[in-house]
């Protein structure tokens, strides 16, 4: 398994991540242990979990993913031959997350949040902890495609949150933070404060990023080149739309979108003509449409990981088949001749 830089912290990471949201809801605890296991021994040693997961949210199984990643790494005694990514959410209006307060990135929330995350994941300290969203109101998970709106209301200081995390670096309990949803103001601020108040640096960038949605290439990327803070890509294959399954309102039995639907952001007005196209290119150069999907966002220069998930040993086949592309140029010129006729359908 290839590796690549995680910003500047020194850490080498795989380029496939193990993205956990289904774990405690759609994959359960035995078959999350042999998903683990088995990308375990092809060299992914690199998981991401959050402490609202499971996907999608609920009160009785935040921090499920967590636990079941703990569990599993406890038990096989792997803790320093693992790099364990979490996240912190931003505000939320949700009443369990912070039991019954509003969500917010304040210091005091921060140190709550992480002590429950380390606790799940039977761990003295996180290798990446991350900002799951801005604390300041955005427009976020696709709300862009019809106009930018501005929010007048800040949020809690970019120093506040960031103070807090220097705080959990001095004791110990992270080595490094990254941001997730965030925009290149977000994350250029914080760069800034990092350089002008001797604060801890983002050092990755969570966002979405696929084949439907390639809005981080206009100005995110250029920063985590220049700035060494790279993108770890989450949907590569768009919740499941980029493999197909979906087209024509079809619901495969045990998929995502037919046991919890939540597929608005890939169902918008010209997404099935992008997506069909796609699963054409495949077609034409014997590939499965979710491996090149996948191996598009390996293969970009900006990208330090890819977080993929998977249901089953057949969907972590195809994930591990996807390195084995050759990503030529013209599957390049294809790829963006298809991108150009409707750029970001589902940002």
């Amino acid at each position: 398994m290839d590796t690549r830089p995680l910003g500047r912290t020194g850490l080498n990471v795989p380029v496939l991540c193990l993205g956990t949201m289904m774990y405690g809801d759609q994959i359960g605890d035995e078959d999350a242990r042999a998903q683990m296991n088995m990308c375990f021994e092809r060299g992914v040693n690199f998981l991401d979990t959050a402490e609202i997961y499971t996907i999608p949210p609920k009160a009785e199984t935040q921090g499920e993913s967590e636990r079941i990643v703990g569990r599993w790494v406890h038990e096989r005694g792997i803790r320093d031959k693992v790099l364990l990514a979490t996240k912190v959410a931003g505000r939320s209006l949700l009443p369990w997350i912070r039991d019954g307060a509003e969500t917010r990135l304040t210091k005091e929330q921060v140190f709550t949040a992480i002590d429950r995350s380390l606790k799940n994941l039977q761990t003295d300290y996180i290798d990446l902890y991350q900002l799951h969203w801005p604390d300041r109101q955005v427009q976020l998970f696709g709300e862009t495609l019809y106009g930018y709106k501005h929010y007048e209301e800040p949020g809690v200081e970019f120093e506040e949150t960031l103070s807090a995390l220097s705080d959990l670096q001095k004791q110990g309990k992270i080595r490094h933070f990254g941001v997730s949803n965030e925009s290149p103001f977000g994350v250029m601020r914080m760069l800034a404060l990092s350089e002008t108040k001797t604060l801890p640096r983002v050092q990755s960038i969570q966002n979405c990023y696929n084949l439907l949605n390639r809005v981080f290439e206009y100005g995110l990327a250029e920063i985590a080149l220049e700035e060494q803070v790279g993108l770890l890509a989450y949907s590569p294959i768009a919740q499941g739309a980029l493999t197909g399954k979906y087209l024509d309102g079809r619901r495969p039995e045990g998929s995502r979108g037919e046991m919890f639907g939540r597929m608005s952001r890939y169902e918008t007005p010209s997404a099935e003509t992008s997506i069909q196209a796609y699963v054409d290119l495949a077609e034409r150069f014997g590939l499965h449409p979710a491996a090149l999907a996948l191996q598009f966002v390996t293969t970009r220069p900006f990208v330090a990981s890819n977080i993929f998930g998977a249901n089953g040993e057949e969907q972590l086949n195809i994930v591990f088949q996807s390195l084995e592309i050759q990503w030529t140029d013209e599957l390049e010129k294809e790829v963006n001749a298809i991108h150009s006729v409707t750029p970001n359908p589902c940002p």
